[in-house]
């Protein structure tokens, strides 16, 4: 069963998403900071980040652990708001291997997860 850590501040949505992941055969841990969310990735196969939320900081989380040799086993999927498509470019420029708008991951998170670890 592959380690999925979702790194959502927003409880309620990342219930939701912790849940959709869990049903899809996932072992899903949701993490509500983004320095908890690093070290729990730490043997992980999926980092779930919600980029939603400028404050948290998951670009900026994701491209610390990049440039610390972090994501070498790691494979990240992002998450952000539609009608804010800069934070998606910055995300891909950060390293995500995927990154989605919120309502895609709402509908899809687990085929999102298990496409990219099958490495699609």
């Amino acid at each position: 069963m592959a380690k999925v850590v979702a790194a959502v501040p927003d409880l309620l949505f990342g219930s939701k998403l912790e849940s959709a992941l869990t049903a899809g055969g996932f072992d899903c841990e949701l993490i509500a900071s983004a320095d908890a969310a690093r070290a729990a990735a730490a043997g992980a196969d999926l980092l779930v980040v919600d980029l939603t939320d400028a404050d948290f900081g998951g670009v900026e989380l994701v491209e610390a652990m990049g440039q610390a040799g972090e994501l070498a086993s790691l494979r990240t999927l992002g998450f952000y708001s539609h009608v804010e498509p800069q934070v998606k470019a910055a995300a891909t420029a950060a390293g995500f291997d995927l990154v989605v708008p919120r309502s895609r991951i709402n509908r899809e998170g687990a085929e999102l997860a298990a496409k990219l670890l099958a490495g699609a």
